[in-house]
């Protein structure tokens, strides 16, 4: 169960981020209203929050999940795999300093916490043009002290490893139908996501609930099929720079 989640409010530089979408510019009084929905959300779930401001300097910053992978027992704060986002993680190591016990991933390293998903007592690490091998090498490392398996998965087509693959407990694993490495996943109930409803593939378990995008019928039946409750979010304009349910908070 997840007590706290730290979350970042949207600059107004945001529609300046880096994105591949081709789905046009972000709407910015809808991109804070997407926002503060997804806050309330998390709220429901049942967890405190801590909000940070805006950092015009960086456009993607709204983004935290990059900057740390995070339990309840220690921190890792990250080295964001793209120049433009290096120093975002800065503000994130002073807030989870005074909570957690931390650790770092350092040069030739490069490692986002898109790439980083939980499932239980293993961790998977995504290798994409995001997360290095050294990067990747230096989380096993940390992560084996604390008696956690680690396992490294590449990464093709998609940007984020939880672009593409997201558990949600239980043995139930949502899987993007075309991800390239679906038989490293063979132990798990899979969960596949149709063509046509690709970005949904992102959606989040916390608690109680799975947070799903709004717009995608098919994957929200199938998981309500398995006995979750749903909560839909719009997310359009997080789609449109290529961000996702999870990687808008850093929960713990």
């Amino acid at each position: 169960m997840f007590t706290r989640a730290i979350v970042r409010k949207p600059a107004h530089t945001y529609a300046n981020g880096i994105t591949t979408s081709n789905l046009g510019k972000p709407d910015f009084e809808l991109v804070k209203k997407q926002h503060q929905a997804y806050c309330e959300a998390l709220i429901n779930c049942g967890l405190e929050l801590t909000v940070l401001d805006p950092d015009p300097n960086f456009p993607d910053s709204c983004f935290v999940e990059d900057t740390a992978v995070v339990t309840k027992d220690f921190g890792i704060i990250t080295r964001p795999g793209d120049p433009r986002r290096l120093g975002e993680e800065i503000e994130i190591r002073k807030v989870l300093e005074p909570i957690l016990k931390l650790h770092y991933i350092e040069e030739p390293g490069t490692l986002d916490g898109g790439d980083i998903m939980q499932a239980d007592k293993k961790f998977y690490v995504g290798l994409s043009n995001r997360t290095n091998l050294s990067g990747s090498k230096q989380l096993k490392e940390i992560l084996a002290s604390y008696n956690y398996d680690v396992y490294s998965i590449p990464v093709c087509n998609i940007l984020h490893f939880k672009t593409g693959v997201n558990y949600l407990g239980e043995n139930n694993l949502i899987l993007h139908h075309e991800f390239c490495s679906k038989d490293d996943f063979k132990i798990y109930n899979q969960i596949i996501v149709d063509t046509n409803e690709e970005y949904a593939a992102n959606s989040l378990r916390v608690n109680d609930f799975v947070l799903v995008p709004k717009g995608f019928p098919k994957i929200k039946s199938k998981i309500q099929e398995l006995g979750y409750k749903i909560i839909e979010l719009e997310m359009s304009e997080f789609q449109k720079m290529d961000g996702g349910l999870s990687c808008l908070s850093l929960r713990f």
